[in-house]
């Protein structure tokens, strides 16, 4: 299901290092030729510094065991170059593995640079050395290296600009080493420069915005408890402004988050409202699916729907993240978001009839009776339906379902809180920007 791909649209707003986990994730569905794949994958390779990796390819690619003369003057190039920064950073890189003179460091920058340059003379140039020292290590796909060196290069870098290309890498490296509680802490620690940084242009600021989005995706979806914090960071006003008017396709992986989180029904009504706003901009059968439900009531459009879910998640590199089981493999989320899927169907065809015909009702969950009515059972049995089932007649019997008043006051109270608390930051920010007179 090619049609449905993302990464053409996901990849400009990634490091191209980030790219490679796509296509080989691609690649082993086979939604694309074999051929295709490994072009661009070279394509990829050819603006890095693995050259080694970028000469397998062509291997594999031509069948052959030569390589083009200009990898190889290339390879001799990197290799080079990289001696070079070694030997200019290397007094700043003996310095920082020596724990005795670490402890030398304080929380004070200038204080440090000042120490360094009359204990160690070790100066500007040095420290600038160590960032392209990193940045090359990086290139060359030692994402270890290139996030200890990028750390250290952050602790003395006085520059903001400079630190904050430095934390982009950082970023990039603990992903492509997959250490997602560091990620996702370095993820929070760039957010919140972005958020609190003057950019020279807003349309700068969105773009960031856009970009943090992309590459939060891989620890959102790796990380225990990534599903939430999408969804925290996602329909926040400024991001969800900025997918709305620049990168409408990430609505498909707030709209999945929403459908496997239970415990943000009072935000997941509002989120309806956008996929509604929003059909015409971007639609895939995940936003489909939950316009069929909540917007046209369409059942029978949803239970279609669903179908086409299933394969989007098999077939997205985000979603589709397979998890060994012995000899087998499954796919958690696309099991999650079924039962989920069945589970919104259900709830709102049952807020429409009060008694439902089983057999109707199990065909538009894509079940066949006996399962359906084992899956009725458990819900009843767990107390996530107040109903009872009537076996002669082969229905289900709806309890009527008063609401609490108590519980509308508390779930009131709470959204007025809410939209209190985000009109004082509107203008605060309001009263920030405005020039001192």
């Amino acid at each position: 299901m090619a049609t449905y791909d993302l990464t053409p649209r996901i990849a400009p707003n990634l490091d191209r290092h980030l790219v490679f986990p796509l296509l080989e994730f691609l690649q082993e569905r086979q939604l694309y030729p074999d051929e295709q794949i490994l072009k661009a994958k070279i394509e990829l390779l050819n603006k890095t510094n693995m050259v080694d990796y970028a000469m397998d390819i062509h291997k594999s690619l031509y069948h052959t065991d030569d390589v083009p003369q200009d990898m190889v003057e290339r390879r001799v190039e990197v290799v080079a170059r990289l001696k070079a920064l070694e030997d200019a950073a290397a007094p700043l890189i003996t310095f920082l593995q020596n724990p005795n003179a670490v402890q030398e460091l304080r929380a004070d920058k200038q204080y440090n640079l000042q120490m360094l340059n009359d204990r160690y003379q070790i100066g500007p140039d040095q420290i600038e050395a160590l960032y392209q020292y990193a940045k090359f290590q990086f290139e060359c796909g030692n994402y270890s290296g290139a996030a200890d060196y990028l750390y250290q290069y952050r602790a003395l870098c006085t520059n903001s600009e400079r630190s904050l290309s430095a934390l982009w890498g950082k970023l990039a490296a603990e992903i492509l080493m997959q250490n997602w509680d560091i990620a996702l802490e370095e993820l929070n620690r760039l957010k919140e420069i972005i958020d609190s940084k003057s950019f020279s242009s807003p349309l700068n600021q969105v773009q960031s915005r856009i970009w943090l989005m992309h590459w939060s995706l891989f620890i959102f979806f790796n990380h225990d408890n990534g599903r939430t914090q999408i969804i925290d960071l996602f329909n926040q006003d400024k991001y969800l402004n900025a997918i709305q008017t620049s990168a409408p396709h990430l609505l498909r992986y707030l709209a999945t988050a929403f459908i496997v989180n239970k415990r943000r029904r009072p935000q997941f009504k509002e989120f309806i409202k956008v996929i509604q706003q929003d059909q015409c901009s971007y639609k895939d059968p995940i936003t489909e699916f939950l316009a069929c439900v909540y917007v046209n009531y369409e059942f029978d459009g949803a239970q279609k729907k669903m179908k086409e879910c299933e394969e989007v998640i098999l077939n997205d590199p985000f979603l589709g993240k397979r998890v060994e089981e012995g000899n087998f493999s499954t796919v958690p989320l696309k099991d999650e978001f079924l039962e989920n899927a069945r589970l919104f169907i259900f709830e709102t065809y049952c807020r429409i009839h009060q008694r439902i015909d089983m057999g109707v009702l199990f065909e538009k969950l894509n079940l066949n009776y006996e399962e359906g009515e084992r899956w009725i059972v458990n819900l009843i049995r767990n107390s996530k339906l107040d109903a009872k089932i009537d076996s002669k007649t082969g229905t289900v019997i709806m309890e009527p379902n008063r609401p609490n008043v108590y519980e509308q006051l508390i779930d009131h109270t709470k959204a007025l809180q809410g939209r209190t608390y985000k009109l004082v930051g509107q203008l605060l920010e309001h009263a920030q920007a405005q020039p001192a007179r």
